[in-house]
């Protein structure tokens, strides 16, 4: 017998959920059955997903913004059908490959000229490990600096940097010598930078939870201080990168050139993981600086032709495409044409970003009956209100979002850069006619929003 996927899936398409609840994670399951968001998605193409009986949701989410260029682009699938059918040696280990060469070459086109070389592995938080051994070994220091609310991955020392608690709770002792710090405040980073025993300061150009966006004057003081004591300036461009916030770089807005910086997330095209740093000539001699040291740092699957034929179709689809100019274009319109909203809703506290990196933030009104139910959200889980707009985003509008961060209200948008003026204007008026109705107390939104705070409080005892 042939072994097939297609038959697979067939035989098991109704399956999922029961699968995951008996061998996975449950508990995902469950958050899923009681948010309504438990759809068996059969096909996705784009910007786009479609379910088992054909209705296509807008997908603002992006897998975390790894579908950048969008899902199932035909350029990066034919790239991986044509590796896969070339037969060629794969992951010698004793040797170095081709495609890894040209990708690194590639992709160092678009970064800072101080940046020269590279060093590949798997995801993102595999990215942020390497850049912690190589700061700590270039400069013989131990200590990370990094920023409250600051997200850098879930292994055990990209975590020791994670400025959510929620994540690091219960898994005992981290990496020890990392220190937080607010981001945005230069009074702070000085501070923490003056004992000359900083190796690195890593920082999201944006950060991702909440999509807070620095002054204008912060990341280029960032890097004198960072020169000035002699630490390491790390830029986290994992989900910044890649034309997200409408520059190549999310740096680029600032014209910064950081020692390091870590990618990942949509140079995969959506297909096969792979991440990287992009590091100076001097980190990369100083970390390797012996024959011996050759293979000091790195990963068995690192480089592999699938992920690297992926990188290089990815990067050649964002050219050809214009994707990075669409991501500010469209973005800025989005975040522009929200913020027109604000006058009108009591709710509504602004939106912000760039490109396609939004947050649309609410907050407390000012009339006493708005208030009033506001506060009944919040006293039973702060953040619950944005839970109250994208169910409804989801289940009447089909719009995929997600929220920003534990208990904050801000709904966050992370699309691909594909986005088309008829995706624009679905987004305005979804969110136009879902923020009308959280103002109509009595209305049905409001009942789920009691339904979501008996939930809340439920677990709260539980």
């Amino acid at each position: 017998m042939t072994f097939s996927i297609e038959t697979l899936l067939n035989e098991h398409s109704n399956d999922k959920f029961d699968l995951h609840e008996q061998f996975l994670n449950n508990q995902m399951v469950r958050v899923l059955k009681t948010i309504g968001y438990d759809r068996h998605y059969k096909k996705a193409v784009g910007q786009y997903l479609y379910d088992q009986e054909g209705t296509e949701y807008l997908d603002l989410l992006s897998g975390f913004g790894v579908f950048a260029i969008g899902r199932n682009h035909p350029t990066v699938i034919e790239a991986l059908k044509e590796t896969l059918t070339l037969e060629l040696p794969n992951l010698v280990q004793l040797d170095v490959s081709i495609l890894s060469g040209l990708l690194a070459k590639e992709i160092l086109k678009t970064t800072p000229e101080n940046l020269t070389k590279m060093f590949f592995c798997n995801s993102g938080t595999e990215a942020v490990e390497a850049a912690i051994k190589f700061a700590r070994f270039t400069t013989q220091r131990d200590k990370i600096v990094f920023c409250d609310h600051g997200y850098h991955g879930l292994t055990m020392g990209a975590l020791s940097l994670n400025g959510e608690n929620i994540f690091k709770e219960g898994f005992g002792s981290l990496l020890p010598n990392c220190e937080a710090i607010p981001f945005n405040d230069l009074v702070a980073l000085e501070k923490a930078l003056s004992n000359k025993d900083v190796a690195a300061f890593i920082v999201e150009p944006i950060q991702g939870k909440g999509v807070n966006v620095p002054d204008d004057n912060y990341l280029p003081e960032v890097e004198r201080l960072c020169k000035q004591y002699g630490t390491l300036f790390v830029a986290d461009e994992v989900q910044t990168g890649l034309g997200r916030t409408g520059k190549f770089w999310a740096i680029d807005h600032w014209n910064v050139q950081p020692d390091m910086i870590c990618m990942a997330k949509a140079l995969s095209g959506g297909f096969v993981p792979v991440g990287g740093v992009a590091i100076t000539t001097k980190i990369m001699d100083t970390v390797y600086n012996r024959m011996d040291r050759a293979v000091v740092h790195g990963s068995t699957f690192a480089k592999n032709n699938m992920a690297m034929a992926a990188g290089l179709a990815t990067l050649e689809v964002m050219k050809n495409e214009n994707l990075v100019e669409n991501s500010m274009k469209v973005g800025t319109e989005i975040i522009n044409d929200l913020n027109v909203m604000s006058s009108r809703y009591e709710f509504l506290k602004e939106a912000r970003g760039k490109g396609m990196m939004i947050a649309i933030e609410f907050q407390s009104p000012k009339s006493l009956t708005l208030k009033a139910a506001w506060a009944m959200l919040e006293a039973a889980n702060k953040g619950l209100f944005c839970q109250m707009v994208t169910i409804p985003l989801f289940k009447e509008h089909h719009i995929l979002t997600q929220v920003a961060g534990h208990g904050m209200n801000v709904v966050k948008l992370l699309p691909p850069l594909n986005l088309t003026q008829k995706d624009h204007d679905t987004i305005i008026n979804a969110f136009d006619k879902t923020i009308a109705d959280t103002h109509k107390i009595g209305g049905s939104i409001w009942d789920l929003g009691k339904n979501l705070a008996g939930h809340a409080l439920k677990n709260r005892k539980g």
